[in-house]
């Protein structure tokens, strides 16, 4: 009986370890989502800027994402960045945004959903807007 317990206990830590690696495998990629679904139409799954959309649907070409850092120093642009997918700042000097702005249509899916329960829509549009910077940083040619 005493010989039991030491090997129930090593297949109980397998079982962590192996279920551990399992979850942190399945555990969401907030950010890539969010790229993979607003983003990569126009930019392109790698954010370079070849998206399906971008080869005769837009009148202006998609940025290249993946050299934003390289473009300012080696830094990513973050509160830039931030500003141009929230909709707190325009994208150029002239004429209506041809990007999305994603931080209304964030906080009106989030209204969506949180009818009878309050919540915070700018902590709402930032986690997501986040993730999806920290994506676009992970997508950088360094």
């Amino acid at each position: 009986m005493a010989c039991r317990q030491p090997v129930q206990a090593a297949i109980a830590a397998s079982l962590i370890v192996v279920c551990g690696a399992a979850v942190a495998q399945m555990s969401p990629d907030w950010g890539k989502r969010e790229f993979e679904s607003y983003c990569a139409t126009c930019h392109g799954l790698g954010g370079t800027g070849d998206g399906p959309l971008s080869r005769g649907y837009l009148s202006k070409a998609p940025s290249n994402l993946a050299v934003l850092a390289k473009q300012n120093g080696g830094v990513l642009p973050v509160s830039r960045l931030y500003a141009s997918i929230e909709g707190t700042t325009a994208v150029g000097p002239h004429g209506t945004r041809d990007m999305p702005v994603w931080g209304t249509r964030y906080r009106v899916r989030a209204a969506e959903h949180y009818v009878d329960v309050g919540y915070n829509s700018e902590a709402y549009v930032r986690v997501r807007v986040l993730a999806l910077i920290d994506y676009i940083d992970r997508l950088q040619q360094r």
